[in-house]
């Protein structure tokens, strides 16, 4: 299974519409869970979810008096919405601003207006690369973690289409911390052993060619390995 980072699962879900409740047809609001378990401890299932925070909705103005006569407890519900799913659910909140300190609305709006100039950026910095074949830049961007991850795994793929033997050792000496992008990043050293007919040595991992039969660095018999 691939993963995500909550930078994609973000800029995903700011691409569909906001739903509506299903109670009130009021617009939800984006929220992010704090970082605890909740019910049977399997914690939210969702990096973000959405809210209805209308206080004149059913569900919460009904909620007080449901939950004080069933469970006698002071508290209401807010109808909440997974943006995966587009289920519906409840979450409890025992004041009118319960969770309200984790509505990020106006913040993950912001956050994705600089996303995109800097996937912008960075994409046209690789697009001037691609045309000279200039493989410096291109592996700085690949291996700065604050570049967009989309823009790093589009390094990644350029690397393989026209990086250097001299690209190999730096980028085997960093954890990508992303599926996709090692698994790009990957494809990528296999590409630039195939076009130069090389591979690394199992035993120093060193590069040879890769009709090699003793390691020129180690002195390793590689034949068949």
């Amino acid at each position: 299974m691939a993963f995500e980072t909550k930078e994609q699962v973000l800029e995903r879900i700011l691409e569909k519409p906001k739903p509506k409740c299903k109670h009130c047809r009021q617009e939800m609001s984006l929220w992010e869970p704090p970082p605890i378990n909740v019910g049977d401890g399997l914690g939210w299932g969702s990096a973000y979810l959405y809210v209805c925070y209308n206080d004149e909705c059913p569900v919460y103005k009904k909620g007080w008096d449901h939950l004080m006569k069933n469970y006698a407890h002071n508290a209401s519900c807010r109808c909440i919405c997974y943006p995966e799913s587009g289920k519906f659910d409840y979450m409890p909140v025992f004041s009118a601003q319960g969770g309200q300190g984790q509505i990020i609305d106006d913040e993950a709006m912001a956050a994705e207006e600089v996303l995109k100039e800097n996937i912008k950026r960075g994409f046209s910095i690789l697009a001037d690369c691609y045309t000279c074949k200039d493989m410096v830049p291109v592996l700085s961007i690949l291996l700065d973690p604050t570049e967009p991850v989309r823009v790093r795994i589009k390094a990644a793929e350029m690397m393989g289409d026209f990086g250097e033997i001299e690209a190999i050792e730096p980028i085997r000496n960093v954890k990508f911390g992303n599926n996709i992008l090692q698994k790009t990043v990957d494809d990528a050293v296999k590409k630039i052993h195939e076009r130069f007919f090389t591979r690394e040595c199992p035993f120093c991992a060193e590069i040879i060619k890769k009709r090699a039969k003793i390691c020129k660095h180690c002195g390793q018999e590689v034949a068949g390995k």
